[in-house]
């Protein structure tokens, strides 16, 4: 590794600190506060995009062209944000293992918040023409770049702030945290398509969303300010184990087995998000005809079980480990999700199917045990660096691929979702009894 050990330190891990050994305080619950509602509000600016498709398309698109092109374009803008994610995460990384963990946590909201901000304020296409879809591309590349450095970085930064016995707790606390974002996207659009009529939101309705989650971004910005550096990167720099210029190619170089089971770890945390959580609602409606109201309903009461089984999943890591929690969790999200998908028919009532839906949501938040185990894949001096790059391109090409296989097949069986959640379940399986040897506990 190219690090500059000092007095024969092993490379790349700091020395036992009084710090690193003391209980959970105040100062480690403040720190665990901001970093989840800034990561609530970036993942809230990413996704409120979803929600407004249909208007984005009719004010930024020419008005003569056919809907389902119109869709296509906003939809592939709202892509490019995934596609972009890779590049800004290894970037912002690559600058956090080298100036510190701080700056780019704190950039990374900035990143995120102003564009959101100026997408609430772009005028459409009926008044600058082309120059609108282009700026809002423009707008959700920040996006993407931003949100790519963020959740790494927050990983990485509440892990090396808090106490060692606390670090699957504070990571499932930020992961809850995240997905709590996705949860305020929804609701904040189910009050606006409420509150205001169609020809009110396509007039500025469509606009107060992006306006506050940038207000409110930016004012999570100046919250994590108060932030101290970790203390983990303070003792690399005392101790002049810095990452030497490029610590990627330290990561690609020599640890290949922390990039396989980090990739893997982020293929299960993205699919079974993406197919319980964001896919399901249209699922249900298509394949078992039942209303949109109870599908949204009953996705966000699976939504909220999910944060709270994110943070059981974080905590109940520091006790029995991060492999027997991912493992144990990976079991019952099979077994919950084939309950659910079984109670489903024509016309099934929400009461039919709403606690196994709920209960699938919660076995989903095993997904806070994978944070610790990625943290612990890398040493401290090139963690950033080697989790954003097997979360960023894992997340895009797995994040991509889900609901075309989804969809593919589908046209096969109309069980396709419950056979992709099962056999994810028994990757995270494979990979949780995989992770054996050596881990990088110094986090």
């Amino acid at each position: 590794m190219h690090t500059q050990p000092h007095r024969g330190m092993p490379i790349g891990t700091p020395p036992a600190s009084h710090e690193r050994a003391r209980p959970l305080g105040r100062r480690d619950y403040r720190t665990l506060a901001l970093a989840a509602l800034g990561g609530t509000l970036e993942f809230y600016d990413f996704v409120i995009f979803v929600f407004f498709t249909s208007v984005i398309g009719t004010l930024f698109f020419p008005p003569g062209i056919p809907e389902w092109l119109r869709q296509l374009q906003t939809f592939g803008i709202f892509a490019i944000g995934y596609f972009i994610r890779p590049v800004g995460g290894v970037v912002m990384a690559h600058f956090g293992d080298l100036l510190g963990r701080k700056k780019m946590f704190t950039l990374s909201v900035l990143l995120m918040s102003v564009p959101t901000l100026l997408i609430g304020l772009l005028p459409p296409f009926a008044q600058i023409g082309f120059a609108a879809p282009l700026l809002l591309l423009i707008m959700r590349v920040l996006q993407g770049a931003a949100v790519g450095g963020e959740v790494p970085g927050a990983w990485v930064f509440v892990a090396e702030h808090v106490p060692r016995r606390h670090v699957g707790f504070a990571c499932g606390t930020l992961t809850g945290g995240l997905t709590a974002g996705i949860l305020l996207g929804s609701l904040v659009a189910t009050a606006i398509n409420t509150a205001f009529t169609r020809d009110e939101i396509l007039v500025y309705g469509w606009r107060l969303p992006f306006l506050a989650g940038g207000v409110f971004g930016i004012a999570a910005m100046f919250l994590r300010r108060w932030l101290e550096e970790t203390p983990v990167f303070r003792e690399l720099q005392a101790n002049r184990a810095v990452a030497a210029e490029w610590p990627l190619k330290t990561v690609l170089h020599s640890h290949w087995r922390g990039v396989a089971l980090s990739m893997t770890l982020t293929w299960t945390l993205s699919a079974v998000i993406i197919v319980s959580v964001l896919m399901m609602p249209t699922l249900m409606q298509k394949n078992f005809n039942l209303p949109a109201a109870d599908t949204l309903a009953g996705n966000s009461i699976a939504t909220v079980a999910l944060t709270i089984g994110c943070v059981a999943a974080g905590a109940l890591s520091d006790r029995v480990g991060p492999r027997i929690v991912l493992a144990c969790g990976a079991a019952l999200l099979a077994t919950t999700f084939t309950w659910f998908y079984g109670q489903l028919s024509g016309g099934a009532p929400l009461n039919a199917w709403i606690v196994p839906y709920s209960a699938t949501g919660f076995a989903v938040g095993m997904i806070g045990a994978i944070p610790l185990m990625m943290v612990r894949a890398f040493p401290a001096a090139i963690r950033f660096s080697g989790i954003s790059f097997s979360y960023n391109v894992a997340y895009a090409i797995f994040g991509g691929l889900t609901p075309i296989l989804i969809a593919l097949a589908s046209a096969v069986t109309v069980r396709a979702p419950v056979v992709y959640v099962v056999a994810l379940c028994a990757v995270a399986i494979i990979a949780a009894l995989c992770q054996r040897g050596r881990t990088h506990d110094d986090a």
